[in-house]
This record gives C-alpha cells, sequence and structure tokens, in this order.
C-alpha cells in the first residue's frame, strides 16, 4: 500500500512576508497602498495620549481593516475582530495588530468627519488619473433599514397615549391581581407581576423620553415627521417591500466610470428635499456644463426653478415620462400578475356617467347646470389641470341628494354626496416642469437621460449584493453618514483598483 507524507493543519509558527499576501492588482493590495498616500490627520483628534496613556491603535490600520471588511461584506466589528485574528489577508493588512472589536465599533462610529476627509482626498486621486469624467451625474438613493425598531415610531400625542394606556393596563392588572387569593403564589402569579412591572417601565421610559424631546420632528413645510425613541434622527420609509424604519443613502455617481462623487445619508424618505442640498453638496465635483440626471422621485416644480435659478443642467423625469415614450408601449406585460388561483372573477367594468360635455356653462363662467337642470356653482378660480387651466363648479349636496339621475351621475352614488365638473378652458402658461417634458421627450433628452439608469443602478447593486449592506448597523444619522461613505469608499477604491490594472 502506497504511503504518503502526513499533511499537518495545526497552527504552528511560520515564517510569512505579510506584506507579500497583498497582491498586486487585488482590492486589499490598492487599501493598503493607497490609505498610506493619504493625509489621515483629521483622526488626530479623536485621541489625547500625547504624554500620558497607552499607545492607540493606528488609524491607518483601523481603516484598511473596515475597508477591506467591507469590501467582504463584513460589517460586524466581532466578525471583523475574528477576521483579524483569523484571516491571513486580514492579518496581512492590520500587520497582526488583533484589534478589539470595541475598538473596530468605536473607530466607525465616531469618525465621520474623518472619512469624509478620506472621501474627498480618494476622489482628487480619481480626478487627478482622469477617472471622473463630469459630463453627467447621475442621483439616486437606497432606502436600508438602521439599527432602530419602526414599532417605537410616533408623535408625541400617540406616545403619550402609549403611556397612559400601559399605566392604565398595569393598574387594571395589578388590582385584578390583588382581589384574588394570592396566599399561593405559583408560576402564573409571577408571569403577571413581571408584566405589571414589564409595562410600568415601559411606561416610565417613554414619560422620560417625551420629557427629553419637547418638541415633535418638523419635515419639508414645516409638517410634522414622526419620532423615534430608538432612533429619532431616522424615518419610517416606504420601499417596495413594505414599510421600513431607516435612513435613505443617496449617491452622485459620474457616468464615465461610474464613481461616486458624492454620497450621504438622510433620514427622510422624500427625495424631493433632498436634491437641493445633494447638487449643493457636489458643486466642487462638477463643472458648469455638466448635466444632472435624476428619476421622477426628485421631480417637483420648487426644484426646477431653483436649478434653474443655480444655473445646473439638469434631466428631471416627472412620473408621466414613461407614459409617453412608446419604447415603453408595452412595459405593463412586465409587471407581477396577481394569482390565477385568488380571484377569478376579475374586475367589474367602470360605470358610465354623465361628462363635462353633458352640463352647460354660463357665459360669464359663473355657474353650470347639468342633465337634471339643476345649477352648479363656480367652485374657486382657475386651476391647473395638466397643461391646461380649467374652471370647476359643484353642484348644492341638497340638489344631489333625491335627484332622480344621481345613479347616471355618480359613479358611487352611495357614498358621494355632490356632483363635481371642471371645465378645461386653455392652455396654461408654459411652467419649468412642461419645459422639462419637452426637452426630455426629445430624442437628445431620451438619449441622455436613458444612460441614468446604467450609471448609477450598478452601483447599488454592487453595494447592496456584493458588499452585502442589507442594513445599516448604527444609530443616528451623522454615523450612519460615516458608514454610507464607507461603503462609497469601497466602491471607488475597488473602480480605482481595476482600472489601474487595466490600463
Amino acid at each position: 500500500m502506497a504511503r504518503y507524507k502526513f499533511v499537518d493543519m495545526s497552527p504552528r509558527l511560520l515564517p510569512v512576508d505579510l506584506e507579500a499576501q497583498l497582491v498586486p492588482g487585488t482590492f486589499a493590495h490598492a487599501v493598503h497602498h493607497l490609505v498610506d498616500a493619504l493625509d489621515l490627520s483629521a483622526f488626530d483628534a479623536h485621541y489625547r495620549n500625547d504624554d500620558n496613556g497607552a499607545p492607540a491603535h493606528a488609524p491607518p490600520m483601523l481603516l484598511k481593516a473596515v475597508l477591506l471588511a467591507y469590501s467582504q461584506g463584513i460589517v460586524s466589528s466581532r466578525a471583523i475582530e475574528r477576521a483579524c485574528r483569523d484571516n491571513v489577508l486580514f492579518i496581512a493588512i492590520t500587520g497582526d495588530a488583533k484589534p478589539h472589536f470595541t475598538t473596530v465599533a468605536d473607530f466607525v462610529s465616531r469618525s465621520r468627519d474623518a472619512i469624509a476627509s478620506v472621501f474627498a482626498q480618494v476622489l482628487t486621486v480619481l480626478g487627478k488619473e482622469g477617472l471622473i469624467g463630469r459630463e453627467m451625474f447621475a442621483i439616486d438613493g437606497v432606502k436600508l433599514p438602521s439599527n432602530a425598531s419602526k414599532h417605537r415610531s410616533g408623535t408625541r400625542a400617540e406616545f403619550l397615549a402609549q403611556a397612559e394606556k400601559l399605566e392604565r393596563v398595569a393598574r387594571q392588572m395589578l388590582d385584578r391581581h390583588h382581589g384574588n387569593d394570592v396566599a399561593v403564589r405559583d408560576e402564573s402569579t409571577d408571569k403577571v407581576t413581571a408584566r405589571i412591572e414589564r409595562m410600568t417601565r415601559e411606561a416610565t421610559q417613554i414619560h422620560a423620553w417625551l420629557k427629553a424631546h419637547p418638541l415633535d420632528r418638523k419635515g419639508s413645510q414645516d409638517k410634522p415627521r414622526k419620532s423615534n425613541r430608538t432612533d429619532n434622527e431616522s424615518a419610517k420609509l416606504a420601499t417596495d417591500k413594505g414599510v421600513i424604519q431607516g435612513y435613505c443613502g443617496v449617491a452622485v455617481v459620474d457616468a464615465a466610470h461610474q464613481i461616486i462623487v458624492e454620497a450621504s445619508a438622510h433620514g427622510t424618505g422624500s427625495e424631493q428635499e433632498l436634491l437641493l442640498p445633494v447638487i449643493d453638496a457636489c458643486a466642487g465635483q462638477r463643472h458648469a456644463s455638466t448635466l444632472i440626471t435624476a428619476d421622477a422621485g426628485y421631480h417637483s416644480e420648487a426644484n426646477l426653478v431653483a436649478l434653474a435659478e443655480r444655473g445646473v443642467d439638469a434631466l428631471i423625469a416627472d412620473n408621466q415620462m414613461r407614459q409617453r415614450d412608446e419604447r415603453f408601449a408595452d412595459q405593463a406585460k412586465h409587471t407581477s400578475k396577481p394569482d390565477a388561483l385568488y380571484d377569478k372573477s376579475g374586475k367589474p367594468e367602470k360605470r358610465s356617467v354623465f361628462g363635462a360635455a353633458d352640463f352647460v356653462v354660463a357665459n360669464d363662467q359663473s355657474y353650470a347646470i347639468c342633465p337634471a337642470g339643476k345649477k352648479l356653482h363656480r367652485n374657486g378660480g382657475h386651476c391647473t389641470m395638466g397643461d391646461y387651466t380649467a374652471v370647476k363648479f359643484r353642484a348644492p349636496e341638497s340638489a344631489c341628494r333625491d335627484c332622480p339621475l344621481r345613479s347616471k351621475c355618480l359613479r358611487k352614488p352611495d357614498k358621494t354626496k355632490y356632483r363635481q365638473v371642471a371645465l378645461l378652458t386653455r392652455k396654461a402658461t408654459a411652467t419649468h416642469t412642461q419645459t422639462m417634458r419637452t426637452r426630455i421627450d426629445s430624442a437628445l433628452g431620451r438619449q441622455q437621460y436613458g444612460r441614468r439608469f446604467a450609471t448609477v443602478e450598478p452601483v447599488f447593486g454592487n453595494i447592496r449584493h456584493n458588499k452585502r449592506l442589507n442594513r445599516f448597523t448604527l444609530r443616528g444619522r451623522h454615523k450612519v453618514d460615516g458608514q454610507w461613505k464607507l461603503f462609497a469608499l469601497v466602491h471607488n477604491i475597488e473602480k480605482w483598483a481595476k482600472l489601474r490594472k487595466v490600463a
């Protein structure tokens, strides 16, 4: 029988050149050499051990470890600590430093401003090497859950009502508990007592939070926004997977090589209010001729006016753009169909009712006469409906209540109290929205806007799928913004490493 040498896989001391493990052309090699070439003095502000105290782990080493971990989808600080102990690549890039997970977590959470400085320096390096074209920037965002519970969201009034309910239920349970014979204590008695204590403790926490936060959060146009007792800077965000509690990570991506030139996290789901701050933030990276593109979520008349005042060349789609584009005429066939086994009855057809042509409008447009001969009164001045202005009329509720033509005039006669009708009069005065529609519907506009999807969506695919960022692990916008910039850094350095390898 053949004999072989024994392969011993047990740990042992081996003479290993750590730097030789960082193979040229890899992400680890690029991070190692790029970080060493940057000015990282911004991290020094945290340390106060010049004369006293033990030496701290070097920020370049910690930054390299975190960037390498994020590039491999490792986000947990405990997992990063294990990798620095067991993974040869991490041992090489950290010089076998073995940082504790608390050191890693503290470094990520406190270093947002220093990370922003590193992000800007990396952009400078990429710009000098000609990797930022500045011909077109595409803006988009991704909504991700944060380290917060959406069940702890609400207004101050809702929190107060919740605390009062907990106290009321706790009192009722306590009275019922005292009313029973408690001479013999059993397991159920202990459970009731623990539940009463838990509800009382939570009510106390709510009152303490309300005392520390005397005002509701304010959103755009001073509208109230729900607070969150876990992370008050996060927000409830509507996604295609349901409502989450988290942040919206926004990225501005250059079309030349998909470099992220601006990355920021925001605790709001309203993309309209994010457009102008994001454009102002990337002002140092774009030229006067740089074209800005964004989808319909960022569209509003106010935003278009502000862009025109700033002299920013932009293509911002509206929510009717695809309906006007013949290339998307058959897009409905790609939408998800309802379950065929769930309901086979089909949708009921809409009943035909009297239209605007069936109403007679007075010459001075002060009133209108319905098919039943009742008078509809003028309801306000001219309003805008699409590209037209219109005059609205409304019937008195008493005129429609017992009308014999009610079923032919109202689509929902059992719910609707009165009939309203609008008369289109003339084409509205041109607005920035209509000007943008005309431009984006042109052949050149469609060609330019068509590049947006291929520019920005692969970036989010890389960060979310390849780097496995499915949630933010920190609390507070300042910390989450730093973590989002770290992932943007990983993407940019990865691009730099690959493009230098090709060159």
